[in-house]
């Protein structure tokens, strides 16, 4: 039973409203009667007869709401009204009947005016009461629905995201350990170099893919260490150039910074006479990286993969997707700042 009513949202402020509400209707309605105050247009017992009118007329709503599918649609609103407002009125026209029948006034109470009378009261009620209650009901319940739908979508984006870096971490794993793998082969000295730089960058993968976003400053300093990686390998056939100035309260999201500069390198060729040249430009509202283009003979077959989770990612936080330019000389990217107060 204390769960029925917990689901019906009666709450005391709510029932406060109702009795305030039924107390100023008895003394409207004995005010438009007698014409003048008296004192007994104060009394409460009208109030509290209408009150627990009220209450009855909730129950039943409350049962027919049960009775039937919940949702939250106009007609369905309709039909409960329409099915309490026939219950309310035919039973309290039975309880009347009872009354009536065992003090013997069932001629005095059941003629036509008294029963005119009486069911235009109880679809008024139904109608203000009834009116009070949907309006209080359906109106918490939408609120109580957004909020599942809100929990829903917080533990999808958490298991999206979870899939996301699970695709990115083994990605940037491979790849560098197939640079170690060349490096053994060509510099036994530059390999062991790489292997140290490469064990600082892994535990910042690792530590990052725990979160949803990092700040800027992390992702360009790891940006920086994966480049100069990169450089061990191929030297100054691919350049990083930094202009601007980076706000302290913008984040993005983990290692998309560097998948940036790895796509510059995996899809274009540099040399140290005609090298790539990689601009990150830390604008006010986003970050711009762009590259020379000099692309491949042979492109890879996944590529692209990297760019579409990173455009999944910002979908998941519902903001602006990354925005790309494409020309025969450059490819420029931007990726809008994320600020980490909002998630």
């Amino acid at each position: 039973m204390k769960k029925f009513f917990q689901s019906l949202y009666l709450s005391k402020y709510f029932l406060a409203f109702i009795v305030i509400f039924a107390y100023l209707e008895s003394i409207q309605i004995r005010f438009y009667f007698s014409k003048s105050f008296r004192w007994f247009l104060f009394t409460p017992d009208a109030a509290i007869g209408q009150l627990i009118n009220a209450m009855l007329l909730f129950v039943i709503i409350g049962l027919v709401i049960r009775r039937f599918e919940e949702k939250l649609t106009l007609r369905h609103a309709l039909s409960v009204f329409t099915i309490s407002l026939f219950v309310y009125v035919i039973g309290n026209n039975v309880l009347a009947f009872l009354i009536s029948l065992s003090f013997n006034t069932v001629a005095r109470n059941f003629n036509f005016n008294s029963l005119a009378s009486s069911n235009i009261k109880y679809v008024i009620d139904v109608f203000v009461y009834g009116g009070f209650f949907l309006a209080h009901y359906y109106f918490h319940k939408n609120q109580e629905d957004k909020e599942k739908i809100l929990e829903l979508e917080k533990a999808q984006i958490e298991s999206q995201l979870s899939k996301l870096k699970a695709q990115l971490d083994p990605h940037f794993l491979f790849n560098n350990l197939n640079v170690l793998d060349q490096l053994i082969e060509e510099d036994k000295e530059k390999a062991s170099g790489f292997l140290h730089d490469f064990s600082e960058i892994y535990r910042y993968v690792l530590k990052a893919s725990e979160r949803k976003l990092v700040s800027l400053e992390e992702e360009f300093h790891f940006a920086q260490h994966y480049f100069r990686l990169m450089q061990q390998k191929f030297g100054d056939a691919y350049r990083l150039h930094v202009s601007g100035q980076f706000p302290t309260n913008a984040f993005l999201p983990p290692l998309s910074l560097q998948l940036l500069l790895e796509n510059a390198i995996e899809h274009n060729i540099g040399t140290e006479k005609f090298p790539v040249e990689i601009e990150l430009v830390f604008e006010e509202k986003s970050l711009q990286i762009s590259n020379t283009r000099k692309p491949k003979k042979l492109p890879k077959l996944d590529g692209g993969r990297g760019l579409e989770n990173l455009r999944a990612q910002y979908q998941l936080f519902g903001e602006t997707s990354p925005s790309i330019e494409k020309t025969e000389e450059k490819f420029t990217i931007r990726l809008p700042y994320l600020f980490n107060d909002a998630y």
